[in-house]
């Protein structure tokens, strides 16, 4: 079996094959089995109808002899033989083409009067007959009690006559199991087309081109499905991969600049003597503190995506009102938090959304800053609110990006990353929730999402 790729598939690994061979094997079996019954059926039916002819006209016979009398056969087209037999196997009487010759030599007995049988002679045709015994009482009137017989029968039909209804039936049997199968074989081969055609175009598919899509089938069908699947599967890998590539070149580009930094500074030192040797470290250590903090916020944010964290219950009020009580430098802040707000998380990576929160809204708010933690049906809804110039509509997704960093962010924390805001909103979706910017009359609203824990 080969397919159009140039690959070539054995047959004991082709689905095709495997289920042409289960339905032809099945195939068979249902059709030696219908053949066999219906070869049963049809001549059971056609020699009880035969049987049921010659007894006839046996029994009609018989009714019509009396004492002292006994009439001449009456053939039919349907029943041509028919003899009159003694006890010695002479013809007594016949019909128009009965024979001399007995027809039979079978004695039916006084309890089993009639008897239908099929002689076969070794070079003559066969004759289905019923062999019938006159009864005792009228064969002791017309013949001193003597045993008479009556014959009556008709040549076998063709169809019975050896086996040529069973060759006849077994070939259409045949027939019908060879057209099942060639019928599932095609059918087969149409329904895995598609599925063809989508492991052609994966296999074409590489990590230098996401932007290939697999066939998709019309439809609403396991394999329309199938291909839609892997169609938004490599949709959101592609967006993964343009985001890592993303990642990696603004990674470059946030640590390119304290390096230059720091290397232009041990080269000054390295390059004029006159330089003093302490003053340049301790001018080139805050471009190496800037790279250690990147690093660190970097292997944070990489951790959190791919280490579980242990989960403990975790009273989010308490919490909330700690942190915030913790805040004693800079604008106020105001906590206004309910009891029982006890979610399922970890402490520590809690408490580090809370205070990049509060801190980040002391460094833009102009008087004070306002959290609250509260029960919002069955989540818990932590709102750090503070009133300085709010963020544009346009930027509120853009800052939860790492290494994003808006204007006046960039004024009021030179040194900052950009990481915060992303490593927060990881750590929400990581404890199935979220973390976003909503409206408000004044300020950023910075809105925090947690599940209940439920008791």
């Amino acid at each position: 079996m080969r397919f159009r790729a140039g690959a070539f598939l054995p047959l004991s690994h082709s689905i095709q094959a495997r289920v042409t061979l289960t339905v032809a094997t099945v195939s068979v079996l249902v059709a030696a089995v219908f053949v066999a019954g219906l070869c049963v059926l049809v001549r059971h039916r056609i020699e009880g109808e035969i049987f049921k002819e010659t007894r006839r006209a046996a029994t009609e016979w018989l009714a019509l002899m009396e004492r002292g009398r006994v009439p001449p056969p009456t053939p039919t087209a349907r029943v041509p033989l028919i003899q009159l037999v003694d006890s010695r196997g002479s013809v007594t009487m016949a019909g128009p083409v009965g024979g001399d010759r007995p027809l039979s030599m079978v004695r039916p007995t006084e309890e089993d009067r009639f008897l239908d049988v099929t002689e076969c002679a070794a070079s003559e045709r066969c004759i289905m007959l019923t062999a019938g015994r006159v009864p005792s009482s009228l064969a002791t009137d017309l013949w001193d009690s003597e045993p008479h017989f009556i014959y009556a029968g008709t040549d076998q039909p063709p169809a019975l006559r050896g086996h040529r209804l069973e060759l006849l039936i077994g070939t259409g049997g045949a027939l019908l199991a060879a057209l099942w199968t060639w019928t599932t074989w095609r059918a087969t081969g149409r329904v895995l087309r598609p599925i063809n055609a989508i492991r052609e175009r994966m296999s074409e598919i590489t990590a230098s081109d996401l932007s290939m899509r697999v066939p998709q089938p019309p439809g609403r069908d396991e394999i329309a499905q199938l291909a839609r699947t892997a169609n938004q599967t490599l949709g959101r890998l592609e967006a993964a991969v343009a985001r890592q590539r993303e990642f990696a070149a603004v990674v470059s580009h946030e640590l390119k600049s304290p390096l230059s930094g720091l290397r232009t500074g041990l080269e000054e030192a390295l390059l004029y003597p006159q330089i003093d040797a302490r003053e340049a470290i301790a001018t080139s250590l805050p471009a190496a503190d800037r790279m250690q903090q990147i690093i660190d916020e970097l292997l944070s944010f990489a951790r959190l995506r791919n280490t579980p964290s242990a989960a403990e219950p975790v009273d989010l009020g308490a919490l909330v009102y700690a942190e915030a009580a913790a805040r004693t430098t800079g604008v106020a802040v105001y906590a206004r938090t309910e009891p029982g707000l006890r979610v399922l998380g970890n402490r520590v990576q809690l408490a580090s959304i809370v205070t990049n929160l509060l801190v980040n809204a002391q460094r833009h708010a102009k008087n004070r800053v306002d959290v609250t933690a509260e029960r919002a049906g069955t989540q818990a809804l932590v709102v750090v609110l503070d009133d300085g110039e709010g963020i544009p509509e346009k930027d509120r997704e853009r800052i939860f990006e790492p290494f994003v960093r808006l204007e006046p962010g960039r004024r009021l924390d030179p040194g900052g990353s950009g990481l915060g805001l992303a490593l927060c909103q990881a750590i929400a979706a990581a404890h199935d929730g979220s973390l976003c910017v909503e409206d408000s009359p004044h300020g950023a609203r910075f809105v925090l999402r947690l599940p209940l824990l439920t008791d």
